[in-house]
């Protein structure tokens, strides 16, 4: 697999090295290498979630669909993709940008394990310091070792980019859904990292990737509005609202008592 990513692999080894020519620390020139990703993953992370936006809009009216069609499936398939179109939602434009974004995550892994022997000296912030001198075992003492601290930090950044991913669920299997994923995935790169002791350079770089992604996030759902106010959904075929209930005896009775004889009776009794 890392041949298949060898092109891309140079390319980003590339990028850091001219950043480090820049930033003469690889610690500091992981984090902008982290923003640059970022930024530059933008317009795909756009699409994503005004994908999103619009798939919550019409999520309600799936929701019907399916209740219509329950033992179709073929009808309540067609039925959708007909209201996909009517409203111009693409079901897998939310995935798109996951899936390219795939590549480079993969590559800039083998970019920074390519680069190991760089980081053999290399400090920042604790890693290298007095403290890490004492505590090895959890403090790193180069950026070509594992550090724990920032393992733990990454596995909690990376509950928070799980947990709040995507808007929050009204379906409550869905929600729970969610919710256990949250708690999965950094507990899987919690174990990983502990097997094979990643360098505390992949730890740093994707922590800020993670912290850059939930700021992205946050902006993107105030614009499209998946978070604070509610999203305008979209609407069907208008409904014949239901007839009234028939009136009971008691109200007969007084819209009786409210007609113009009435009326002009308890009018003549007041002049009285």
């Amino acid at each position: 697999m890392h041949a298949l990513f060898d092109p891309l692999v140079t390319m980003l080894a590339g990028v850091l090295t001219g950043i480090h020519h820049i930033i003469p620390s690889y610690g500091w020139a992981l984090i902008v290498l982290a923003l640059v990703v970022r930024l530059v993953m933008w317009p795909l992370s756009d699409m994503q979630f005004k994908s999103m936006a619009e798939m919550q809009k019409v999520q309600p009216l799936v929701k019907a669909l399916q209740a219509k069609y329950k033992n179709d499936p073929q009808a309540q398939n067609a039925a959708m993709m007909a209201l996909y179109k009517e409203h111009k939602v693409n079901p897998l434009a939310g995935c798109i940008p996951m899936l390219i974004q795939f590549p480079i995550l993969i590559g800039l892994y083998w970019a920074i394990q390519g680069q190991l022997n760089s980081f053999q000296n290399e400090h920042w912030l604790w890693i290298g310091s007095a403290l890490s001198q004492h505590y090895p075992t959890i403090f790193a003492t180069s950026l070509a070792v594992p550090d724990i601290a920032l393992l733990v930090l990454y596995v909690i950044s990376m509950y928070f980019t799980v947990r709040y991913g995507s808007p929050p669920s009204t379906d409550p299997q869905q929600a729970q859904t969610q919710k256990l994923m949250a708690i999965i995935s950094p507990a899987m790169i919690a174990f990983f990292g502990f097997r094979y002791r990643w360098a505390s350079a992949l730890y740093i770089y994707w922590l800020a990737l993670n912290v850059f992604t939930v700021g992205q996030q946050y902006i993107m759902f105030r614009r499209y509005g998946l978070v604070g106010a509610k999203p305008a959904l979209a609407t069907a075929a208008a409904v014949p609202a239901p007839a009234p209930k028939e009136l009971n005896g008691a109200a007969t009775a007084s819209v009786a008592a409210s007609n113009g004889k009435r009326r002009y009776r308890s009018k003549k009794r007041s002049r009285r």
